[in-house]
């Protein structure tokens, strides 16, 4: 009974369709699909007009319809039928998105949603379309229900409840009744899984599965941020209870197995806040004149077993998440802060990378497998700035050599051609109640570098060792890389005709061609006013990086070869490499390529939904940061230009806010798309991505995380 009325809107479009340019009344149509009743006659005429709504079906004089000449060959057979996604947009434009590759998203007019919502799977009819418009269907059955639980309000009016999503891609308020309110009061904010939704009724039914508490308050809108992207709040009690059952302690026959770096100097470089320390640095001078370098990653495989309910949980989570105030670990505690954390003094189980490399940091020699060590310090960021500023302190002698080690890799990685993209980190001052009182940028600097040298290292020469072809290994076995392509073709094209505009030559030959244009071109405007907007475009040229047993090589870094292996403990794909290296190491035969290629797309899937949480809480921060800074002025940088309006980036705390196009009153703007500009048409002002434009703070709303700005031109 389910999908009786998407079957039954089926049927007739098929008595319409067959009937070529024959007219029909409801009782005739009724007939045709079976129907004699008078509750059933009166189901197809509401079907049939909600088509003709939607253009479907046209009416045809003394009650009498037809279909719409453009979907006379809508054929029914399954050829004309398509299964995807459903995505609604903020605007209420809702597409069904396909898994195949280079097809069309399929345009949903509202009336033929059905009772789909965002992140159903659904059966899509599709009609039939000319070249000049855009692939349409009617949604026929929900294949999937999207069992996500969504984030809103309770609203109470007249004794009934009904829950507000706070996602604008869910447009319709869902009934709660009485018993599955579970306590929870008009305006709160709560947590609410869909049980129900009836072909026949005009809203679904849903239950308060957790009452999160008054909107506005700092841990109610994290955790509200975390149920979104679908990121548990905490974890059950059964994998706390695994996770308190892990001995502690180190068996001395564990030890035994592994090469011992408790004797070697070692140190940690990480954030000043940072709790959980999952690579390390040791360093040793050779008496052949070689430095040996090792890269000591947390052994996370040791203690967390394949299969395990540990294990299960931090597959299902993916990774970290980080948010403004707080870190959700992919780990228990005991495991992230404790068992796998290199905290100093301690020994601690290792996956190592070592290698020996001369003074030009070529690699000689290189080493892999399973270690213990033994960190001597515990550096934060600025403590170990400051050894290599003064060039003395703290373990100066194995930092030292192995920064000047590091610079010559990032030279040669840059003479190598990678992309020298900047991107800036927006960091919160919070007072005790979690409210930004104070913004900066988070600044990289050389010790910043050191470990990102290493670990980039470590990184390239893993992947090199399982992927590369060998005589010993003609066909590398399945592997889980780390890749980027190549740069969006069409975009680019378009990106190198502004560029000429402005003095610049792209040159796109190839990627040694492209990646020099890029970093002289960054060099150039560095100290300019088109420096901003030059930065933003190109990254947005670029594709996004993802896991893949597909090797395609790392384009903006330049290696052929990538993988992530340097922090398990908050990336689940670095666990995979671990425990994939260690076992093709000691000759295990290659892993099922398919299978983990689903282990790479879902790592993917949960590594993009934890950065857009992660800006969702940023934007939470900054119109929270703004809230009583209505009607102040402040310099700004046009960061997108939109046919809603324009957004643009307050200079001094990065906060992004719209201008919205509604108050660009005093001309008529069009988009320059080629120029990446808005243009008044009368009287010629213009506003482009990258400007220098001077706005008022007009409106904030923290909860929604919106903030709009007024122009302020001439003044």
């Amino acid at each position: 009974m389910k999908n009786q009325k998407l079957n039954l809107g089926n049927e007739i479009i098929k008595v319409l369709s067959e009937g070529g340019n024959v007219k029909y009344n409801y009782k005739q149509i009724a007939a045709k699909v079976g129907i004699f009743d008078k509750k059933g006659r009166e189901s197809v005429k509401k079907i049939l007009d909600d088509f003709v709504n939607a253009h479907i079906v046209q009416t045809a004089g003394r009650g009498k319809y037809k279909l719409n000449p453009k979907h006379l060959t809508v054929q029914t057979t399954g050829r004309n039928y398509i299964v995807g996604k459903l995505s609604v947009r903020s605007n209420g434009m809702a597409f069904v998105i396909r898994d195949e590759k280079d097809s069309e998203d399929v345009f949903i007019a509202d009336g033929n949603l059905q009772n789909a919502l965002h992140g159903d799977v659904v059966k899509v009819l599709l009609f039939a379309s000319r070249k000049d418009r855009r692939l349409e269907g009617q949604i026929v059955e929900v294949v999937e229900r999207n069992e996500k639980p969504l984030v809103g309000v309770i609203q109470q009016h007249n004794g009934i409840s009904y829950f507000v999503p706070d996602s604008s891609s869910y447009r319709k308020d869902i009934l709660i009744p009485g018993r599955y309110l579970n306590e929870a009061k008009h305006g709160e904010k709560v947590v609410v899984s869909i049980i129900e939704w009836a072909p026949d009724s005009r809203s679904p039914i849903g239950k308060v599965i957790h009452v999160l508490g008054q909107p506005g308050d700092n841990n109610v809108e994290m955790n509200s941020i975390l149920v979104e992207y679908n990121f548990p709040l905490k974890f059950s009690d059964e994998v706390e209870r695994e996770a308190s059952n892990i001995d502690p302690r180190i068996p001395e026959s564990e030890i035994n197995k592994r090469r011992d770096f408790r004797s070697v100097p070692t140190y940690t470089i990480d954030p000043a806040d940072a709790k959980d320390f999952d690579d390390a640095i040791s360093y040793e001078k050779l008496d052949n004149g070689l430095h040996r370098v090792g890269v000591h990653i947390a052994d996370v495989s040791f203690y967390v077993k394949r299969g395990s309910l540990i294990d299960q949980e931090a597959y299902e989570r993916g990774t970290s998440v980080y948010l403004v105030d707080r870190v959700i670990p992919m780990f228990p505690e005991i495991l992230s802060n404790n068992l796998c954390s290199l905290r100093p003094h301690e020994d601690k189980l290792c996956y190592s990378a070592v290698f020996d490399l001369d003074d030009n940091a070529h690699v000689h020699h290189e080493w892999f497998g399973r270690t213990v060590i033994h960190s001597d310090y515990r550096f934060t960021y600025d403590e170990a700035q400051e050894v290599i500023e003064k060039k003395e302190g703290n373990m100066a002698e194995y930092v030292l050599p192995a920064h000047q080690l590091a610079q010559i890799l990032r030279k040669q990685r840059m003479d190598n051609h990678a992309i020298n993209f900047e991107t800036e980190e927006v960091k919160f001052i919070l007072d005790e109640k979690g409210k930004p009182v104070g913004v900066y940028l988070k600044e990289s600097k050389e010790a910043n570098f050191l470990i990102e040298e290493f670990m980039l290292l470590a990184n390239k020469k893993v992947a090199e060792k399982i992927g590369k072809k060998t005589q010993r290994q003609p066909e590398p076995k399945t592997f889980v890389y780390r890749i980027h392509d190549e740069p969006i073709s069409d975009k680019l094209e378009k990106f190198k005709l502004f560029a000429k505009k402005l003095g610049y030559d792209i040159k796109t030959g190839s990627r040694k061609a492209l990646a020099t244009s890029f970093n002289q071109l960054f060099d150039e405007t560095k100290n300019k006013a088109e420096y901003n907007m030059i930065n933003q475009l190109t990254i947005r040229l670029m594709a996004r990086a993802v896991y893949s047993t597909e090797n395609i090589g790392h384009y903006g870094l330049a290696f052929p070869f990538y993988t992530h292996f340097t922090s398990p403990i908050r990336r689940y794909p670095d666990l995979m490499v671990h425990r994939l290296l260690d076992a093709y190491l000691n000759n295990k035969p290659s892993v099922d390529k398919e299978e983990y290629e689903s282990y790479c797309k879902h790592s993917s899937q949960m590594e993009q939904k934890a950065t857009e949480a992660e800006r969702s809480s940023i934007k939470y921060k900054q119109a929270e940061y703004l809230a009583d800074k209505i009607g102040q002025q402040f310099e700004a940088t046009v960061t997108g230009i939109a046919k809603w309006g324009v957004y643009a980036e307050l200079k001094e705390s990065k906060c992004e806010g719209l201008i919205p196009m509604r108050k660009l009153d005093d001309d008529f703007y069009y988009i320059d798309e080629d120029n990446y500009t808005l243009v008044g048409l009368h009287k010629g002002y213009s506003i482009r991505i990258g400007d220098s434009i001077m706005i008022k703070v007009a409106e904030v709303d923290i909860l929604k995380k919106q903030m709009n700005f007024e122009l302020m031109k001439n003044k």
